[in-house]
């Protein structure tokens, strides 16, 4: 198989002919054949690597890389496709970490279905702009058609809206944007005189669940509130927000003259999985006049479960609605979406700029995203969704999620079964949090013994999991979104934690035997 190198064959010897073989790259008519191939050779690369991975991950350590990459010069270019794939390979393909391995265990990293992965290769050659129709066309009305279908699952009205985001994290600062402007309007609306602006804002309030989602607190400071804005809420055993606790919350804040701008409940706890109580927190929300922001990241797959559709009961009467399609829809990142009950609210992030919407746009009803989201130029990623909606539909979704779901179950019932472990709160969803805690282990030990497990698999690159703390001790988590992982999977993992732990506790007693007094 011959390299693709320089696009016709030639140095170039000035800068006329340096443009003319730079032009030879730029995808196009005239390059049709070169993309076909180039992409092709990309594609077996990466299958090939796929194909050959046994583990989910090398091992590869940062000092082990680094010298290699530094010492690559990105101001001389290979000029060659199979030797830039070949170096690609040696930086990064080899040592990635593969999600679509049945014992990668960590994060709420999915493995993708293969629709998705052909609309990322459609948009990213097509790359449409969703700011503006005159940048994306039939991409901005595919976009609101998925917007809209999403919000339907969700159970909002015909008034609803969203956009699709990066993520997360970017969807829950959307949303708070939005909570503390109508605060600030009903602040400013409901006083006597004009209050001023940083002594409103300092007043505002956000309440979030203790096993909330960091971006909550990350959202307050980037929007200029207090410190002290983010109050969390206690959970009980099972580790869902108590709405006792919740309901004096507010009432607290309320004595205390301060201005609860927004409640936000999970759907979904990234440790946990667990979906807080949504019906009896609407009511209280309701009752209070707060917007309720529901943070679906994690258990929006829910919205297509054939089985368990009912956990989400009451996410229907939240002011807003962050889904992450790329944790439990199986798509590439970013695809993700911020929904909101009222669409009119959508306009605490509109600006307006004469060369991008300007009012006359507006008149005539042409239809434009960058009105609705905090980003300007941004990828058409719902592209990714509808391919994956019109080839597989919305029920091999949800069949999928619901498999990895019923695994958590299965693992969670056979650690709770293992004297080696002790298992924390049954998930709702597809997290499994445990440690290595068997009879006779030292109190002192338990938590480096865990942390050294969890390294050492790692290192070994057999298995990946995750590490968290629950009540300030250190424990292990499994997160499951790999339908083709079986119980055998987890069990030989489990095994090989055990086998760690094991050696360390061993280890540290020798140790400490053998230290003189």
């Amino acid at each position: 198989m011959s390299s693709i190198g320089s696009p016709t064959g030639a140095a170039p010897t000035d800068t006329g002919s340096a443009a003319a073989t730079a032009r030879g790259h730029l995808f196009n008519a005239g390059t049709l054949a070169r993309y076909r191939d180039v992409l092709a050779r990309g594609v077996d690369r990466v299958a090939r690597r796929v194909g050959e991975a046994d583990r989910p991950f090398t091992g590869v350590t940062p000092d082990e890389l680094a010298p290699l990459i530094g010492a690559i010069d990105l101001d001389r270019p290979l000029g060659d496709t199979d030797a830039a794939l070949d170096e690609l390979h040696d930086v990064w393909l080899r040592d990635a970490v593969y999600f679509h391995h049945p014992r990668y265990l960590a994060h709420l990293n999915c493995p993708v279905v293969i629709p998705a992965l052909l609309g990322e290769a459609v948009l990213s050659a097509v790359n449409s702009s969703l700011d503006t129709w005159d940048q994306s066309a039939g991409a901005t009305l595919m976009e609101r058609r998925l917007i809209e279908w999403t919000a339907g699952r969700i159970g909002f009205g015909a008034g609803a809206d969203g956009v699709f985001t990066s993520g997360g994290t970017q969807s829950n600062l959307q949303a708070m944007l939005l909570a503390r402007e109508e605060a600030y309007r009903t602040v400013v609306g409901g006083s006597t005189g004009r209050p001023d602006r940083p002594q409103v804002l300092s007043r505002l309030r956000i309440l979030t669940s203790a096993a909330g989602h960091f971006s909550v607190q990350k959202a307050a400071k980037l929007l200029g509130l207090a410190a002290d804005a983010v109050l969390t809420v206690p959970t009980d055993a099972t580790r869902r927000m108590r709405t006792d606790e919740l309901a004096r919350t507010i009432d607290s804040c309320h004595r205390d003259g301060q201005v609860v701008m927004a409640v936000v409940a999970t759907a979904g706890t990234t440790d946990f999985g667990t979906v807080d109580p949504l019906p009896e927190i609407a009511d209280i929300c309701a009752a209070a006049g707060v917007w309720l922001h529901v943070d679906a990241a994690y258990g929006c797959g829910l919205l297509v479960s054939p089985t368990r559709r009912h956990l989400l009961d009451g996410i229907e009467r939240a002011a807003s609605v962050t889904v992450d399609y790329h944790k439990s829809f199986f798509q590439p990142v970013s695809s993700s979406a911020l929904l909101v009950r009222d669409g009119r609210t959508l306009r605490h992030a509109t600006w307006h700029a004469d060369y991008l919407n300007p009012a006359r746009a507006v008149e005539q009803g042409i239809p434009n995203q960058v009105d609705k989201s905090i980003q300007t130029t941004r990828r058409f990623d719902a592209c990714k969704l509808w391919l994956t909606l019109r080839i597989m539909g919305p029920d091999a979704i949800g069949a999928l999620f619901d498999q990895v779901v019923d695994l958590a179950a299965q693992a969670w019932r056979r650690l709770d079964a293992d004297p080696r472990f002790e298992v924390a709160a049954p998930s709702q969803l597809s997290t499994v949090v445990f440690r290595y805690r068997p009879p006779g282990l030292a109190p002192d030990l338990v938590d480096e013994a865990n942390l050294h497990a969890r390294d050492a698999l790692a290192a070994s690159g057999a298995a990946l999991v995750a590490g968290t703390k629950v009540d300030g001790a250190h424990h292990l988590k499994l997160t499951l979104l790999n339908p083709e992982t079986t119980v055998d999977d987890i069990a030989h993992v489990l095994d090989l934690i055990a086998d760690h732990a094991a050696w360390y506790a061993r280890t540290a007693a020798t140790a400490e035997l053998s230290c003189p007094v």
